[in-house]
Order: C-alpha cells, then sequence, then structure tokens
C-alpha cells in the first residue's frame, strides 16, 4: 500500500496530541470523583469548570448553560425529550426536516407513535429549508422546532440565524433545537445573539475524545433529565461525570477557530475544499451532490453506476478512506439524506462523502483524485 489518507473526518477526527495527554493525565492523576467533597475531589470539579468555561467562553454563552452528556446523539435526545416531556400541556406539535442526523430522525418517528404530530419542513435538492413552508407550518400547538445547523452527508448550511428569528417572530413560545455537531468549531455561530434555545455538540467531531459532548441550554429553558440519579450537570444529566473525557474536550475546544461575520468559515479547509471539487468535476462520471455553498469540509458526490459501497473499498485497498453517508446509517441501502432532497436513486446509491480535516494536503487530494479516476476506469469494465 502505497500510503493512506483519512478522508472521513465528519465521521470522527484523530485526537490531537494535546488531547490524549489531556485525557491520559487525568486518568492517572486527577482520578477522583468530582463529586466527593476532599481536596481530591475538588480538583477533579476544577477540569470540569476549567473546560465548561474554555467552551462557554467560545460560544459566547453563561456558564451554566452548558451541560456535559455523552456526545451528540445524547445532547439531541436530552434536548428533545427534555423539552417534550417538559412542556407537553402547551401543545404537541413539533416541526423538523427530513435530513436530520439519525439520532433525531428515528426520535422523531418514535414521538410520532406516542401521539405527537410531527410536520417536516421541505428542502430543496441541495437540502436547504424552505422557510416560506416552514412559516407555513408553525401554529399556536407548536412546541419545538429542531433543524440542524451543517447537514452531516451534503455539508449543507441552514440559515439558523433566520430561522431562529422567523420562529420568534411567529410565536416566541417555540422552542428551537440546533443540531450543531457538524457546525461547532467549523463555521459562525452566535449563541449570544441568535435566538437558539438548545444547541448540541460532539468531541470526537473536533479531533477530541469519543463519548463527550455537550448541551447548551438556554438560560430559562426547563428540560425534563432522561437520566436520573445523583443530580450531577445541574440535574439535567445524573452520573458521575467523564472527567478525562471532558478534560480532552477543553482542550480540542482550545485549538478551534475563531470565526465572525467577516470569516465565517475555516479558510484552510475552505480552500482545500475548492480545490478537491475544482478535481471532482473534471471527472466526467462525477456528480457532486452538496450544494455550491456548504460547510468547508464537507462534499458528497455520486459515480451512477457504480455502487458507493463499492467504490469505498475499492478505494480502501488503495489506502484512501471515505464514506457512503453517514457512519451512524451507513449500513442501509442508498441515503436517505439524498432521497430526501429529490435526487435520483441512482445518486442515492453511489453517494460517497469526503470530510477534511486540517492536515490534509493537496499532494494528499491529488493523490485520491489520481486514484479514484483509475478505480472508476476499473470498474466501469464490470
Amino acid at each position: 500500500m502505497e500510503r493512506e489518507i483519512y478522508l472521513d473526518n465528519a465521521a470522527t477526527t484523530k485526537a490531537l496530541p494535546e488531547v490524549t495527554a489531556a485525557v491520559v493525565d487525568a486518568l492517572e492523576n486527577t482520578y477522583a470523583n468530582p463529586s466527593s467533597l476532599h481536596r481530591f475531589g475538588l480538583k477533579s470539579e476544577k477540569i470540569l469548570n476549567n473546560s465548561r468555561k474554555i467552551i462557554t467562553d467560545y460560544l459566547g454563552v453563561k456558564t451554566k448553560e452548558i451541560i456535559f452528556t455523552s456526545g451528540g446523539t445524547e445532547s439531541n435526545n436530552l434536548a428533545i425529550r427534555g423539552i417534550t416531556n417538559s412542556y407537553k400541556n402547551r401543545g404537541k406539535h413539533l416541526i423538523t426536516s427530513p435530513i436530520e442526523h439519525s439520532s433525531v430522525a428515528e426520535l422523531f418517528n418514535a414521538l410520532a407513535t406516542e401521539g405527537w404530530q410531527i410536520d417536516t419542513v421541505n428542502v430543496d435538492h441541495g437540502g436547504h429549508v424552505d422557510l416560506d413552508h416552514l412559516r407555513s407550518l408553525i401554529t399556536d400547538k407548536t412546541l419545538l422546532v429542531s433543524i440542524m445547523q451543517v447537514n452531516n452527508e451534503l455539508g449543507t448550511i441552514q440559515p439558523i440565524k433566520e430561522i431562529a428569528e422567523l420562529i420568534e417572530s411567529i410565536n416566541p413560545l417555540i422552542f428551537f433545537h440546533v443540531d450543531g455537531v457538524q457546525a461547532f468549531g467549523k463555521i459562525y455561530s452566535n449563541l449570544s445573539q441568535w435566538p437558539v434555545d438548545l444547541y448540541s455538540i460532539s468531541g470526537h467531531k473536533i479531533h477530541g475524545p469519543k463519548g463527550i459532548g455537550a448541551l447548551y441550554v438556554k438560560e430559562g429553558t426547563n428540560l425534563k433529565p432522561l437520566i436520573y440519579g445523583g443530580g450531577q450537570e445541574s440535574k439535567l444529566r445524573s452520573g458521575t461525570e467523564n472527567v478525562p473525557g471532558i478534560a480532552g474536550l477543553g482542550e480540542a475546544v482550545k485549538k478551534l477557530t475563531h470565526f465572525s461575520k467577516e470569516i465565517t468559515a475555516d479558510r484552510y479547509l475552505a480552500q482545500q475544499k475548492e480545490y478537491l471539487l475544482e478535481s471532482l468535476q473534471q471527472i466526467e462520471e462525477v456528480v457532486i451532490n452538496s450544494p455550491t455553498t456548504g460547510a468547508p469540509h464537507i462534499i458528497n458526490f455520486s459515480i451512477p453506476g457504480i455502487k458507493g459501497e463499492t467504490m469505498l473499498h475499492a478505494l480502501e485497498r488503495q489506502g484512501i478512506y471515505i464514506s457512503t453517508g453517514s457512519a451512524c446509517s451507513s449500513k442501509k441501502k442508498g441515503s436517505r439524506i439524498i432521497n430526501a432532497c429529490g435526487l435520483s436513486q441512482a445518486r442515492s446509491e453511489s453517494a460517497l462523502r469526503v470530510s477534511l480535516n486540517k492536515n490534509i494536503t493537496d499532494s494528499d487530494l491529488d493523490y485520491f483524485i489520481k486514484t479514484l479516476k483509475k478505480q472508476i476506469d476499473f470498474l466501469k469494465l464490470f
């Protein structure tokens, strides 16, 4: 095998050396329970406090508004279940999109079987939410709207600020949850200014540890917990906190680029994405599925006539690792997301996702393109 190139960073990322060091240090030297009252326990509690402050400073929110969880899936479930369990007397109408992560989509399916009315807002071929349709769906019975900021397969960026302001202008009592897992650390967000009530993040998408994440819960939002016990995390997430994971998450957030209205995305990633897009568009058999203006780290494309899984394994044998879509649903036939955007079944079944990190070079991308072309020519023979 000539070389190995990892292009599946939307599924998970390699932990930074500083993250690994922080995790090991906590395991070896700060292993006391942070709920213990003795001095050793207070050292562990300090790690929690420090990491929580790092995250709140990055997001521009209050320290008490961050709840540590096991990752994006739990954050999404806590946000949605927490609201529906706590405020169901206000109304049993929920709105989401057809291209949400499985941790949101499957939960909404479950809520539908429990008697909740679920409406799904239309999206275009690029996965963008139809704001006029969203406006028409909102009623006085609507309790919650849940829309992801960056789609995990297409890289589509939703206009979260506009959506939040639209919801607030119609019914300010509606809660707005945003799955920010693929957006956090990649593009500009401003939770201190946008009327967002709940925002999910995950550590292993930003070169942090697996098994750790967080949920932003706007002050004044009352959730019912999913897990009961010792009352940790402001009584919203009982159980001894994952101190090593939290230590690693804090270190990962320290390394994130800070964005603004002027600099809305990671410039290096955006450059690499543009370089790769230009190269892919020169391959006759390739059709790009991602929208032109999407997240800087995700490109989704199809090679109609060649199954995505077939190409994935062909590239794997050459040391290149990509995805057929979300790692949480990659074993299912075709892409639920591509189908929901109204694209053809041929594109859905041949869809591939490349997701970048800051260590990817032009040389890596050249090797990927060269290998992809060879594998297309080879597989077309069968």
